[in-house]
């Protein structure tokens, strides 16, 4: 059993602070969507809301037809995968996933077969007597998913669940948590900062910033089309350029900045220009060339930085300090004059006045 969950303007407080504001939010049955953002956005507490930690001040919560918004926890039927596992020390492996069923009401026998079966999904048979305290990081947090899927909840979810692994175990564990809930097709909602982990795990990201979501897509949306200064830059669009369209030839558009920039954009990459507009491009966006003829950002360059595939310089410019790119074969020295010159794969257009 699955539901789609929503949330209709949601505010909620701490004392007098205000934690969430106005945040409105659907997930589909079946989907997986996560929450990011920094420490003290609101993803938590969002969490925290939809699980029945918390009350909100204003808005509702609903899971499918139900109306959770004061429904008490524990009648809420989510189930919940921690960051601290949150697994019974005293329990065999096999008890920690079937304790569910057991507050069901399940009959001993039927809850041990369900159990058991939730084991070998996750590859735990051979553990099921075993203690917590015997087990590693991922064998727990396997277990506490496990306890949570076996109950069969119409929504999972998951707050900051791969954050005690090491980097290796972080990437096998968030595979298996996709394919486990895209098998079961449980709704679901991850929190988590780390951006890796949301854009490889989710259907659609909500980025959230101040108790609001700032954009809601899927990742490659996301990662390729931010809507705001805020969010490109949460995703890596370092270079934020203000600039006037000048000439249009067909999908090619002549822009200029202040001291001397002059760029081509093309259209057909970028999508459409507005007259005023700003450029964002992560370092790789900005090409280094050292010939003066080229169209471009005058800069004067500074440290430069090995990253095994290129060279990043630190560049001061008439738009200010830019990150920029460029070659292994080529490498310019700190003082240097060149050009950045935009490559439209790692850039992207932003309304007027978003710097």
């Amino acid at each position: 059993m699955t539901a789609p969950l929503s949330l209709a303007n949601l505010t909620a407080h701490y004392g007098t602070t205000k934690v969430l504001d106005d945040l409105s939010l659907d997930v589909g049955e079946g989907e997986l969507v996560s929450l990011l953002g920094a420490s003290g956005c609101g993803k938590t507490t969002t969490l925290r809301l939809i699980a029945g930690f918390l009350v909100p001040t204003a808005g509702t919560i609903h899971l499918g037809e139900t109306d959770l918004t004061r429904l008490p926890a524990h009648r809420r039927n989510i189930g919940l995968v921690f960051q601290n596992y949150a697994l019974f020390p005293h329990l065999s492996v096999l008890d920690n996933v079937a304790f569910g069923l057991k507050q069901r009401g399940m009959a001993s026998a039927a809850r041990a077969e369900r159990a058991r079966a939730m084991l070998a999904r996750v590859g735990l048979t051979p553990l099921e007597e075993r203690l917590p305290g015997e087990l590693s990081g991922g064998q727990r947090q396997r277990v506490a998913l496990a306890r949570a899927l076996v109950i069969e909840p119409p929504l999972l979810m998951f707050d900051e669940p791969l954050s005690n692994l090491d980097a290796k175990l972080r990437v096998d564990m968030r595979v298996e948590i996709r394919q486990l809930q895209r098998a079961n097709n449980t709704t679901a909602v991850f929190v988590t900062h780390d951006q890796e982990e949301a854009f490889s795990i989710s259907d659609r990201v909500a980025i959230m910033d101040a108790g609001r979501i700032r954009q809601f897509d899927a990742p490659e949306t996301l990662y390729q089309r931010p809507a705001n200064a805020f969010v490109a830059r949460f995703v890596g669009f370092e270079n934020l350029i203000a600039l006037e369209a000048r000439r249009r030839e067909g999908a090619i558009v002549h822009a200029e900045g202040p001291g001397g920039i002059s760029v081509a954009l093309d259209q057909d990459r970028l999508g459409a220009i507005p007259d005023r507009f700003t450029l964002a491009t992560r370092p790789d966006g900005l090409r280094v060339t050292a010939q003066p003829e080229a169209e471009g950002i005058p800069a004067s360059l500074g440290l430069r930085t090995y990253l095994g595939r290129a060279y990043h310089y630190q560049a001061e410019t008439p738009a200010g300090h830019l990150v920029a790119s460029g070659p292994l074969s080529r490498p310019l020295q700190s003082g240097d004059q060149a050009r950045l010159v935009p490559e439209a794969e790692q850039c992207c257009i932003l309304p007027e006045g978003e710097i």
